[in-house]
């Protein structure tokens, strides 16, 4: 394993980052402090506790996952779109750089970053909300977890797209609209059975689900299916760049 690389990659787009902290980290506080404001403190005053929980908190879990998968896949994807858009993605792969260094470059700075704005949220929410988290080790353990999956996938974005119109509409038409039928507002066991079933085959339900767990000990689905889960999607999109870098698809062309 060449660290140094890894280190390299991981620098430069940590610096990116810091370089653009208004748009990094302004923007997506200001975004979710709207959504307390608006969804706890105007409408879920109006709202039942749901399962013993004032809504406000129970909306906390919901809203920092729909930043760490908006987080992760933007900058993932940027991340790697950039270097194919200015033509130095050439001298990434003829350096001694190896495919696993390169994803846990670019990979592991976007979820480092993902990570980070996810928690200054949860500290934003405790000004809005009085809550303990309960298993504050699992809480942390699905923030990573889905912060590697989902930047894994932003990965794959980026070297899909060709042009800034497409690296933007897979968040914009799949992954928010997920997080919003996945149950970042509501509980699954609030809806008819029909729609129950449905949901559970959106993926971020399981993912929701999970991280809820670890604030509440509520969960829609079991904790262990939620774990299963997002380890298969990891492993998934794995081997997905490993076959991208063995063939070139989109990296050579």
């Amino acid at each position: 394993m060449n660290w140094q690389s890894v280190q390299a990659i991981f620098n430069k787009e940590m610096m990116r980052f810091f370089r653009t902290l208004t748009q990094s980290i302004a923007s997506p506080v200001i975004s979710t402090t709207l959504y307390f404001v608006v969804f706890g403190a105007a409408i879920g005053s109006r709202i039942q506790a749901v399962e013993g929980i004032q809504y406000g908190a129970f909306i906390v879990p919901g809203l920092m996952m729909l930043t760490v998968l908006q987080q992760s896949v933007s900058n993932a994807s940027f991340g790697i779109y950039f270097p194919k858009f200015s033509g130095t993605i050439y001298e990434i792969l003829v350096a001694p750089t190896g495919w696993i260094e390169v994803v846990l470059g670019f990979v592991g700075a976007a979820a480092v970053k993902a990570i980070f704005v996810a928690l200054l949220i949860l500290a934003t929410s405790f000004f809005f909300v009085d809550m303990t988290i309960m298993h504050p080790f699992w809480m942390l353990a699905f923030l990573v977890f889905t912060a590697v999956a989902f930047s894994l996938l932003g990965f794959i974005i980026g070297l899909w797209a060709k042009n800034f119109e497409q690296l933007q509409i897979i968040p914009m038409m799949v992954i928010t609209p997920l997080v919003f039928l996945g149950g970042a507002f509501y509980s699954a066991s609030m809806l008819p059975p029909f729609w129950e079933a449905v949901a559970k085959l959106n993926p971020v339900l399981y993912l929701i689900s999970g991280f809820r767990w670890a604030f509440f000990g509520l969960a829609d689905v079991p904790v262990g299916v939620s774990l299963v889960a997002v380890a298969i999607m990891i492993i998934a999109l794995l081997v997905a760049i490993r076959l991208i870098f063995l063939t070139g698809w989109r990296l050579r062309e």
